[in-house]
């Protein structure tokens, strides 16, 4: 999910031939299946932060509870352990052009690109499937004076049936009230507030509230499977993106 700015994301999906670039904006959410390799930029004359959210299921990570992240050259990077000979018959370079892959990058994670150095334009045909605007697309609900619903399925997202995840955007308006829910499909809900404020309460299956806190932008809370969650906005209204543990 973008929470800010715009840039540009490059996609190579698990067997693919051909990379994906995909130019990415505030309200954008893309649907990244386990052995992805991405890279997101922000043009040099951005004048906001390109502010990617990343939600997913860690429970098959290297660390469960944690992202796995693979640099693939820098400081950290898996062709920075091989040697020079493994990395040139690999790719079928010669020796100069396989030192320069695996040490011209020294940094690690988030690196700033030299003078004169460009990365591949978007495509809107690469867009296409990859990326859905939450801002843009239709509403699932729309409620005058109370809010909106943007709901990511396979329908409008087909690679949010390889991830196993659902999403969705609600927007509810000043002192508005998301009424009591909860999964039917024994799904987990990890709720990120995007702006606004307002009160959260979470109602376990014996009855008893495990959760009333004051929510803004930045908060992330849990839903366990079964709870019900309510929320009621401030005067300012309150943004939030789910994600749950089932495509549908």
């Amino acid at each position: 999910m973008l929470g800010a700015g715009t840039g540009t994301c490059g996609i190579v999906l698990p067997e693919a031939t051909k990379e994906k670039v995909v130019g990415v904006k505030e309200g954008d959410a893309l649907a990244l299946p386990f052995g992805v390799v991405t890279w997101w930029h922000n043009a040099p004359d951005a004048t906001t932060e390109l502010i990617v959210l990343l939600l997913g299921d860690t429970s098959k990570g290297h660390k469960a509870g944690q992202f796995t992240n693979f640099q693939l050259t820098g400081a950290n990077g898996i062709f920075t352990g091989f040697s020079t000979e493994f990395v040139g018959r690999a790719w079928d370079l010669t020796q100069d052009d396989a030192a320069k892959l695996v040490s011209s990058q020294p940094a690690s994670g988030i690196v700033k690109l030299g003078a004169g150095q460009k990365l591949p334009a978007p495509s809107a045909e690469d867009r296409k499937g990859m990326a859905l605007n939450c801002l843009e697309a239709p509403l699932d609900v729309d409620i005058k004076n109370g809010g909106r619903v943007v709901v990511l399925n396979t329908q409008n997202l087909p690679l949010v049936k390889e991830v196993g995840l659902g999403a969705d955007l609600v927007r509810i308006d000043a002192h508005s009230m998301c009424s009591p829910g909860f999964s039917c499909d024994s799904a987990y809900q990890v709720t990120y507030i995007v702006r606004g404020s307002g009160r959260v309460q979470v109602v376990g299956t014996d009855g008893k509230r495990v959760l009333e806190t004051h929510v803004e932008g930045g908060y992330l809370f849990i839903v366990p499977r079964f709870f019900v969650v309510s929320k009621i906005a401030d005067a300012s209204g309150l943004e939030w993106f789910s994600i749950i543990t089932t495509p549908k």
